[in-house]
């Protein structure tokens, strides 16, 4: 087998919790994809990553604090995914702390991870500053053989156990080849054309183009919602298993976890977010990080799904949370979970609050599902395409131009004084969402009312269903006017 067709290997990070492993995990994977902080229990769910150290190429599993005689509680589910870790990996590294010494409960997980992991290798983090030998001395009794003294916050002594993991690991292997998620976000750099083409054009008339990019990329959806509106069970029900820790506890999930999948031959990438609270109502440390994840989960996202709870009334933090998504500028599908839970009542009640308090969404399609049983997802999930195909929609100029002209002949702009703004022709400037840009004179008198009359008129026209779009206008220089 040769290298570019080797097997990619993986490395569990398992320990018990405020180890380090989260450190670790971003050190190896050079990235900042895993909450950090010196509070214990910060990490529920796995969390997957390319791993990278000089020419070594793997994949990470940074898991949650591994309790294995956890009997009740969230601690149970997340011994479960540490579990599910070691099962899916080729080696395991356990992760100790040396500053506080060996504990109880590190002989436990030590004991069965030598019934359950193919290779287990100790790292001794948090040893900087203090002799190797001294701090090492304490977990030879673990018998897990030759501990490794570590800093994952500086670096120390990671390379020596990298290359001890993975000593017969081919340095060609690449894996960034096939990785289409890095630009999530792609924006459309033609120049303007000139008005004479572009009224040229407009006249002679062109084919319509197809809405749908001819490229397939990777769609990047985020579940976003108020906590425990039933995020990680829908991911789980599009997973076909228990991928995230669906727990009946709000808060539950506190980092933006990534998870690549495909359905009916579409690669997508799922992100699971925390719940998003009024800002009021934020006062933990944890959950300060856990929102700022959702708000870099969302802009890093193509199309955002907003997770309402039946069995609860709209509430003005879905608006706001819906608010961040079109500041974003991301694509949007509405998804009501729980609907089986109420009656019919309630089902009335949520579409009439959802029409007063999320009006503005009307652009977004809205489904009614059940996740736990798998209702409605299909249908969610061929949203989330047609939301994408229309945020990723290339829109030729003289297609852009003759929809300005004609809503122009509609409903002209008004006059600002004796003048009346003058628009000549339109372009695409942007995509994920669209941008049309429209040149003109004496554009800067547009009001408001104007340029969402013409954003619903272009999303109308090219069947931009799901995304938001955004008009700019730029106006032409006078050439007569006196320079100041």
């Amino acid at each position: 087998m040769s290298a570019a067709e080797a097997p990619t290997p993986v490395v569990a990070l398992v320990g018990r919790p405020n180890v380090g492993k989260s450190t670790l995990f971003n050190r190896l994977t050079r990235s900042r994809a895993a909450l950090v902080h010196d509070i214990p229990g910060l990490t529920r769910d796995r969390h997957y990553g390319q791993g990278r150290l000089g020419a070594r190429r793997f994949v990470v599993i940074d898991t949650g604090g591994f309790e294995p005689v956890a009997k009740t509680g969230i601690a149970v589910e997340m011994a479960r995914q540490a579990r599910q870790a070691v099962i899916e990996s080729d080696v395991v590294i356990f992760v100790v702390d040396g500053r506080e010494g060996m504990a109880g409960r590190d002989r436990e997980i030590a004991n069965e991870l030598r019934r359950t992991a193919n290779k287990v290798l100790l790292a001794v983090n948090k040893t900087e500053g203090m002799s190797r030998q001294t701090v090492i001395a304490d977990f030879w009794s673990l018998g897990l053989g030759q501990p490794y003294a570590i800093s994952a916050a500086h670096g120390d002594g990671v390379q020596d156990l990298i290359d001890e993991a993975l000593p017969a690991l081919p340095e060609a292997i690449d894996l960034e080849a096939s990785d289409d998620t890095a630009q999530p976000l792609q924006q459309v750099d033609d120049a303007p054309p000139t008005p004479e083409a572009i009224e040229a054009a407009a006249l002679e008339g062109s084919p319509a183009a197809p809405a749908v990019p001819a490229v397939r990329r990777r769609i990047r959806v985020a579940v976003v919602g108020r906590p425990n509106a039933g995020k990680s069970t829908l991911i789980n029900t599009l997973l076909g298993e228990e991928r995230m820790i669906a727990f009946d506890q709000p808060g539950t999930t506190r980092d933006a976890v990534a998870v690549d999948f495909e359905r009916s031959g579409r690669p997508y990438t799922l992100i699971d977010t925390a719940g998003v609270r009024r800002r009021g109502k934020v006062t933990d440390v944890i959950e300060k990080f856990s929102v700022v994840k959702t708000l870099q989960a969302i802009e890093d996202s193509h199309v955002c799904v907003l997770l309402l709870d039946a069995s609860e009334d709209v509430a003005e933090q879905d608006a706001h949370i819906a608010g961040y998504v079109l500041e974003a500028g991301r694509a949007l599908v509405v998804g009501i979970n729980k609907w089986d839970l109420a009656d019919a009542h309630r089902r009335e009640r949520i579409r009439v609050e959802f029409d007063r308090k999320l009006g503005f969404l009307s652009f977004a399609r809205m489904h009614v599902l059940t996740a736990t049983e798998g209702k409605g997802v299909s249908a969610l999930m061929r949203s989330v395409d047609e939301a994408f195909a229309a945020a990723t929609a290339k829109l030729s100029t003289p297609r852009l131009t003759r929809a300005l002209l004609e809503a122009v002949e509609r409903q002209q702009p008004p006059r600002r004084g004796p003048i009346r703004p003058k628009m000549r022709y339109a372009h695409q400037g942007g995509q994920n969402p669209p941008i049309v840009v429209i040149h003109g004179n004496a554009l800067d008198r547009v009001p408001d009312s104007y340029r969402r009359y013409l954003e619903g008129w272009f999303r109308d026209r090219f069947a931009l269903q799901g995304t938001p779009l955004r008009v700019e206008f730029k106006t032409s220089r006078n050439p007569y006017a006196s320079p100041r």
